[in-house]
């Protein structure tokens, strides 16, 4: 039983996560291009924003103890894995990296505190670094798995990976705002707390299975055209409002769970580098936007590859065809237990066949042209063109 839990979880976590980067599609070259072009304006590959904390006797003893769990399967491995190699989508620091740049300094600034070479401040780096360790960290932690079974040796072997995946998270987490604190700044440490907030609040949004990983709220019988608003500001969200309702529960989720961390860290970037609040503003729409077009594209592209046998039951597809037909239910409450309990294979051929689809693209749309707009009121440059063609690689 557990041997198969191993497997499934691996193979949810690895694609969920990342593909692989042996080969590459068209559209893959377009998007590595993009990110690889991205890199050169900022300075330096950003997948390794945080290396200067791995490169340290903590975590070099993290890593000489996750080859103790090679052969066992833990989620934890595959995490290190994809976040060593990287993927071909754009990491958040280089988002915040980018925005640094396009949105140029204010007067006021000595040499002292700007990277002359790169354009930006040096507290815009470190924020930057900070947003990668954060998003990081909660990747970690979420590769913890709940343990029902006191086998010793199976007890043994998750315990074990659960143990390293708390405490790599909590090392990062921790540093991260040491960091911030380093900057100075409470209005910004302000923001990356509510970025902070919002994701602990995710991982509690229901229903679940028993490994905490998410289902799909029941659908409404009536669905409303349900607005989750862009938030700017310290106010918690209120999820009852959108649980049932496909698009507003999609947008919320997701905001909760990647994209307020973006936002408001391009908005913090902005801040550091004394812009008005309005122009603040443009950067967390931007980011927003940003973060939830990727998260459809990668979705729709993720449920139309049949290579992958699982996809997420909160994805944009599942949670359209819910709308569309409220029965399909019955199908997602067969993972109650355990999500793999589901037939994926009965699931994608039925979603497929209805509007899910085409509405998962329309959302996708919807972002991309919200982000290019955005983009439009910054002045032109390099990192700008730089942050338009990342978006239309979606």
């Amino acid at each position: 039983m557990y041997a198969s839990l191993y497997r499934n979880v691996t193979k949810y976590t690895c694609n969920i996560i990342t593909r692989g980067l042996v080969t590459r599609t068209k559209e893959e070259t377009i998007c590595y291009k993009a990110v690889n072009e991205a890199e050169k304006i900022v300075g330096y590959p950003t997948s390794f924003l945080s290396l200067r904390w791995l490169l340290n006797d903590e975590v070099a003893n993290v890593a000489h103890h996750i080859r103790k769990l090679i052969g066992t399967n833990h989620p934890l491995l595959n995490t290190a894995r994809d976040l060593i190699l990287g993927g071909r989508t754009p990491t958040w620091g280089l988002i915040v990296l980018l925005i640094s740049k396009a949105g140029g300094l204010e007067k006021g600034f000595s040499d002292i505190d700007k990277d002359v070479t790169a354009g930006i401040l040096h507290s815009q780096r470190v924020l930057a670094e900070v947003t990668e360790m954060i998003r990081t960290s909660n990747i970690l932690h979420n590769s913890v798995l709940n343990i029902y079974d006191k086998d010793s040796e199976v007890f043994q072997d998750l315990n074990y990976g659960n143990t390293l995946s708390l405490l790599t998270g909590d090392f990062l987490l921790s540093n991260s705002f040491r960091e911030l604190a380093g900057l100075r700044n409470q209005e910004v440490n302000e923001l990356v707390s509510m970025c902070l907030r919002d994701l602990v609040e995710a991982e509690f949004i229901e229903p679940r299975d028993r490994q905490n990983r998410p289902l799909p709220a029941k659908p409404l019988l009536v669905q409303q055209n349900v607005e989750v608003p862009n938030e700017f500001g310290s106010a918690p969200l209120r999820i009852k409002e959108v649980l049932g309702n496909a698009k507003a529960e999609w947008t919320l989720r997701h905001f909760l769970g990647s994209a307020s961390l973006l936002a408001k860290s391009c908005q913090a970037t902005l801040k550091l580098a004394a812009h008005p609040e309005e122009f603040q503003k443009l950067g967390y729409l931007f980011g927003r936007n940003m973060a939830l077009a990727w998260q459809a594209h990668f979705e729709l592209e993720h449920f139309q590859d049949t290579k992958n046998k699982y996809f997420s039951l909160i994805s944009a597809p599942v949670l359209f065809h819910l709308q569309h037909d409220p029965n399909f239910y019955s199908e997602i409450l067969k993972g109650s237990e355990d999500i793999y309990n589901c037939d994926y294979h009965k699931m994608r051929e039925e979603i497929m066949q209805g509007p899910a689809l085409e509405n998962t693209k329309m959302l996708k749309h919807k972002f991309v042209n919200t982000s290019m707009e955005v983009l439009q009121n910054f002045k032109s440059s390099e990192a700008r063109k730089a942050l338009e063609n990342l978006v239309k690689a979606l």
